[in-house]
Parts: structure tokens; sequence; C-alpha cells
């Protein structure tokens, strides 16, 4: 148990540079985290959030779990991916490459009207 005080308050001193190196902008992580913009940047000036609020932040900005799965498992999925994709229920790769060129250009020529 002692190990897990310590490591909260490792988090909780350096939460600064946690966030300052994690690939999610700050913005996403304060809409996320549920606390007023001035609220936060107060809370991590003084490095005062509560383990609740550590909580949702971290999830944020390590939002998968991965679990380890058996070789079997990994298999069986990779065995109904194949059956799903002969059944019709996959889109090929050309189709999607097509569809975000679209999507891309739309965005491009929404972009330029907007300047």
């Amino acid at each position: 148990m002692t190990a897990e005080i310590e490591k909260y308050i490792e988090i909780q001193n350096n939460i600064d540079e946690i966030l300052k190196n994690s690939p999610f902008k700050m913005s996403y992580i304060i809409e996320k985290s549920g606390i007023k913009k001035p609220t936060f940047f107060k809370k991590l000036k003084e490095k005062r959030f509560t383990p609740e609020e550590l909580l949702v932040i971290s999830k944020t900005i390590e939002p998968k779990q991965w679990r380890n799965e058996t070789k079997e498992e990994i298999l069986e999925s990779l065995k109904r991916s194949e059956e799903d994709f002969k059944n019709g229920k996959g889109i090929p790769g050309e189709v999607v490459l097509e569809n975000m060129k679209k999507r891309i250009e739309k965005y491009k020529e929404d972009a330029l009207r907007n300047i």
C-alpha cells in the first residue's frame, strides 16, 4: 500500500510535466476533466488535484488499457474478422481511401472559403 501512496504523491508532484509531455492538447484535457479552466490552472500550479480528478485526467491521457490476450483469443478474433469480411461486413481499403480523399478536399474547400 505504501508503494501506491508514494506513486500517487509522485504523480501529484509531477502532474505539470506529465501533462506537458502528453500527446493531448491542454484544452482537451481541461474539457474532459470537467474542471473550469481557471480552476484547472490554479490546481495545476498548486499541484492540488483530488485523487478523483487525477483519475479522470489519467483516463483522458491514457485512454486504452490493454489486456493480455491469449494466442487463441487473438486467432479467434482474426477468424471472426475474416468471416465478417467474406460476408460483406468490411469496407475495401480502396473505398476507404477514396472517401478520405473526398473528405480532405471538402475540408480544404471549406477552409479556403473561410479565409
